[in-house]
This record gives C-alpha cells, sequence and structure tokens, in this order.
C-alpha cells in the first residue's frame, strides 16, 4: 500500500483492474486506491503476472502492507507474505459474530444463537467518504439512485456536500440498490453507511446491525416519507397572536368571555402590559366620532399596529460549520495582533490602466496586492509561516490563499509559487478559481497548502478591517477599497487614492517589528509597481 499524501496512513482499495493470473506491464493501472483526501489511480512499476491479491475491493490496509504479489508464474511467494502477516491482518476485515434475529420471533428479543459471516453477505456497504482534510461529515444533497435500481461499478450514487464543495459519491459496485441509510438534506459521519448494493433479495440486517444500528424490519422495504404540514386556522391565529401579548390573566379572562382580539388592546401598564381595565374600556370605548364638549381637547389617537413576529431557520452548511470550527479555534488560540497602513495607489492605478493595454487578461488591482504580496514574503520569510506547536515552519515557497465568497461562505482557493508567475498568470488563475468556487467545483488540491491569505472586501466599500488567521497560516492580509482622500504632497494639500491594509499576526511566530517591516516593503512596492515586473 503506497503512501499518497502526507497525512495518509491507511487506504481502501476501491477497485482492482486486474485479477490474480493477468499479465501486468510496467505502468498498468493495477487499482483504485481511495485515501484520506481522494481517490487515486495506483500503477505498477514492474512487470510479470498477478500472483496474489491481499486485499479486496472495499477492504482498508495500512500503508507499506502488501495489497498485491508480482511475479514470475509459480513463483513461491509465501515467504514476502509470512513477513507482513501481523500488519496485513490488523488491517483486513474480519468476520464478525453477530446474532441474527429470527424474522418469525414473536418479540424482537427472542434470537437464535445463530453466527453470521460478514463477508459471505453478498452485499457492498457504501460509506461516507472522506473527501478533504477537514471533513467530519456529509450531506447528501441529492441521491441518483432509488432502491430497488440497479446500479453499475461507474455510476454516481449521490451528490455530497462537504465543508469545501459538492462531490459525487460512486460506488464502484454493481448490483441492486438495497438500503439508502441517509435521507436527503441529512448529515452523516465520515465512514458511516450511506447505502447498500448488491444482489436483490439479499438480508441485509447483519450489515447494519454490526453498525449498532437500529436493525432493519423485516418487511424491509423502500418508504416513501411525506413531511405532515399543518395549516393553522384564522382562529388558530389569533389564538397564537393572544398567547404572545403582554396580559394578566384576569385580563385573558375577560377577553376570551367577551371574544376581544388582546392584539388590538393597548395595555397601559408596566412595559404596554393590559390589565382587566384596557380590556373593560376597550368594550365600553365610545366611537371616536362623538363630539367633545367645548373647551375639551382631543388628544391624538394612535392607531393600533398588528405586527408578526417571525423567521426562517435553516440547517447550518457543513461549510459553515467548518468555518465557525477552525476560526473560532483560530481565534482562541492564536494571539492575534494588528497592523494598519495607508498605501498611495496613484502611481498603481496609472501602472494598472497601462498594464491592461497589453494584458491578455484584465489585471485587477486584487492581483498587483497577491504579486507585490508574493514577493515581499520572499524577503520577509519570518511572515511566510506556521506555527506547529514544538517548532516554527519557514516555508522557501509562496503559496498565496485568496479568500473567495461563495454562497455558503467562504473558500480559499491557493495561487501556488505566486512570486514567479506573471500578473497575466496570476489574474487567470484567480478568475478561474473564483468560477469553479461559485459552481462548487473546487477540488481539495485546490485549497490546500498556503502558507499566507488575502482577504479584499474592497469591492464591497469596505474602508478597512481586521481578519480573522487562516490555519496554518501566521498571517493574513485584510485589503480594503480605495478611497479618495485628501493627501500631503510636496507641502500641497491635493486629492489622493488611499488603500488601507490590516496585517493580522499570530504573535507566537511574529513580533511586531517583523510585521511591520514587511508591510514598508507591501508599501513601496504598490507605491512603485514598476518593481513588481523585475
Amino acid at each position: 500500500m503506497p503512501k499518497m499524501s502526507d497525512t495518509m496512513t491507511e487506504g481502501v482499495i476501491a477497485k482492482w483492474h486486474k485479477k490474480t493470473g493477468d499479465k501486468i506491464s510496467s505502468g498498468d493501472l493495477v487499482a483504485e486506491i481511495e485515501t484520506d483526501k481522494a481517490t487515486m489511480d495506483f500503477e505498477s512499476f514492474q512487470e510479470g503476472t498477478l500472483l496474489y491479491i491481499g486485499a479486496k475491493e472495499g477492504q482498508t490496509a495500512p500503508v507499506d502492507s502488501i495489497i498485491a504479489v508480482i511475479g514470475a508464474p509459480g513463483e513461491d511467494y509465501q515467504s514476502a507474505l509470512n513477513t507482513n502477516t501481523e500488519k496485513l491482518a490488523s488491517s483486513e476485515s474480519k468476520p464478525i459474530a453477530e446474532t441474527k434475529s429470527n424474522p418469525e420471533s414473536a418479540t424482537p428479543n427472542k434470537e437464535k444463537n445463530e453466527t453470521v459471516d460478514l463477508t459471505s453477505i453478498d452485499a457492498t456497504v457504501i460509506r461516507m467518504p472522506l473527501l478533504s482534510d477537514t471533513m467530519t461529515e456529509g450531506v447528501i444533497a441529492e441521491w441518483h439512485k432509488k432502491v430497488g435500481e440497479q446500479v453499475k461499478s461507474d455510476d454516481a450514487l449521490a451528490d455530497v456536500e462537504t465543508d469545501k464543495a459538492t462531490m459525487e459519491v460512486v460506488g464502484y459496485t454493481e448490483g441492486t440498490l438495497l438500503y439508502i441509510g441517509v435521507e436527503k438534506g441529512q448529515a452523516a459521519k465520515v465512514n458511516a453507511i450511506i447505502a447498500i448494493v448488491g444482489k436483490a433479495g439479499t438480508d441485509i440486517k447483519p450489515l447494519l446491525n454490526n453498525e449498532s444500528k437500529a436493525e432493519v424490519p423485516s418487511d424491509f422495504k423502500e418508504e416513501n416519507f411525506t413531511a405532515v404540514v399543518h395549516t393553522p386556522t384564522k382562529e388558530e391565529v389569533s389564538h397564537e397572536i393572544n398567547a404572545r401579548v403582554k396580559a394578566s390573566p384576569l385580563a385573558r379572562k375577560i377577553a376570551k368571555e367577551k371574544g376581544v382580539d388582546l392584539g388590538l388592546v393597548k395595555g397601559s401598564a408596566e412595559g404596554g402590559r393590559i390589565i382587566k381595565k384596557d380590556v373593560e374600556e376597550y368594550q365600553s370605548s365610545p366611537d371616536t366620532s362623538s363630539t367633545k364638549g367645548v373647551g375639551e381637547t382631543t388628544g391624538a389617537i394612535i392607531p393600533t399596529y398588528i405586527g408578526e413576529e417571525k423567521f426562517t431557520e435553516k440547517p447550518v452548511s457543513q461549510m459553515r460549520k467548518v468555518i465557525a470550527k477552525r476560526l473560532s479555534e483560530s481565534l482562541f488560540t492564536s494571539p492575534h495582533f494588528y497592523l494598519t497602513m495607508s498605501i498611495d495607489m496613484e502611481s498603481a492605478m496609472a501602472a494598472r490602466a497601462k498594464m491592461n493595454e497589453f494584458s491578455p487578461v484584465k489585471i485587477s488591482f486584487n492581483d498587483m496586492v497577491i504579486k507585490a504580496v508574493a514577493v515581499g514574503l520572499k524577503q520577509h520569510p519570518h511572515v511566510n509561516s506556521s506555527w506547529l506547536g514544538d517548532k516554527i515552519r519557514y516555508n522557501e515557497h509562496v503559496n498565496i490563499g485568496v479568500a473567495v465568497a461563495v454562497e455558503d461562505g467562504l473558500l480559499v482557493p491557493v495561487v501556488r509559487f505566486a512570486d514567479g508567475k506573471s500578473l497575466s498568470h496570476i489574474s487567470m488563475e484567480v478568475k478561474d478559481f473564483a468560477q469553479r468556487a461559485k459552481a462548487k467545483k473546487l477540488q481539495p488540491a485546490d485549497w490546500e497548502g498556503s502558507t499566507f491569505t488575502i482577504s479584499n472586501l474592497g469591492m464591497f466599500g469596505i474602508d478597512e478591517f481586521t481578519a480573522i488567521i487562516n490555519p496554518p497560516d501566521a498571517c493574513i492580509l485584510a485589503i480594503g477599497g480605495i478611497q479618495q482622500v485628501p493627501i500631503v504632497k510636496n507641502n500641497a494639500l491635493v486629492v489622493g487614492h488611499v488603500m488601507k491594509v490590516t496585517l493580522s499576526c499570530d504573535h507566537r511566530v511574529v513580533d511586531g517589528a517583523t510585521g511591520a517591516a514587511f508591510l514598508q516593503t507591501l508599501k513601496s512596492l504598490l507605491e512603485e509597481p514598476v518593481r513588481l515586473l523585475v
């Protein structure tokens, strides 16, 4: 089992493309392996015959354990297996003795002393896959198959909404969809059963019992669940409003007896509370058109306005859950401090206008900031760093995370090696990231590995703000809009174009003077943008 990512400790055989006895050439696709980050192709670097398969489809094997043996036909490979027996045995699924309930039993607690070999059940369990490094659960956005339908190995069973994007789940098996464990819109923990595919009529209760879940009824079949929606009557609505009005018990009793709508009564007690007198006076109040005696003053009559308190609640999306978790951890564990600087953007505006006369794509101020930050980080490696608990990592490469607002929250795709890319190259990448982020088409490789983050709200008219550090980065730069303000140039007051930037720093890694020096470099690069081109 190869180590296909830096965090991988084990892999799941998603599919074998070869079977025992097949000839294999160097470069042949042998299997598909599901890691902690994605499903990846496993190619052979050897030639020969596939003599042995040690992990079946759907089974897990630790990194470096034997999953297959390639050699000459008839070659003795048993000695190679013996050296790795313990590791392999610990990873393979072992038959679990389960008590199989008798469907004809009068009560579900009466059980036969039968043991069920789970490996003998002709069905494949589909679990919630780990689709990103921060994912702990996924929401079923859509099912593409229904119970009873036929499934092919490359069919997409469902769309799963993770904290970063919506991705397809493929079954990698053929058969009938026997069971759906999570309804559309519901969440399931990573590795929880979401579906079972197998031969029609297969008894899947032992598989579900093994998960310590409620036993499937013996007459299990697909059910259509319809939500029952109650539409309140006019009387119920009136009762609901009356229940929310502040009134004394006696006032409520009198109002009920006389048929008075408390929502129309003005309370005279503290806080607008309705009392007995208010109900009685409302009932016997004279017509507003009656005349007053000479000399009497008529106060202004305040009309009664009946409003309805209402709200809408929506389940927290996977993306919002992870944003809340990660940024709370960042703010409450990383000692933040903030440095704000004003940058004269007059020269940058002129340079951008000139560059866009020749650039194949439109270069934005954000692109110029990304490039300036990348160049500045090469000069200040302490800002381009990460806190790792017992050590600090000083990154020699510059990967800039660019915060992109999407419907459910925020994604941070990464412009890799930004210091070595041209402004037009950066512009094309950022535009592509933004389009794919809004379409939920970003992949884990697009948002992993940042060393510094930029968050720009200038296009929304924000003058300046502070941002929360995006772990594991040590800093994040908050960009405000370019404002027309009076500035002093050559001892004269003139109109200038100023942009404010705020650097949030993790004080465990970056000190005030270090952050200030970086901002000075950034300021000089943007105020003399020709330096970005050399």
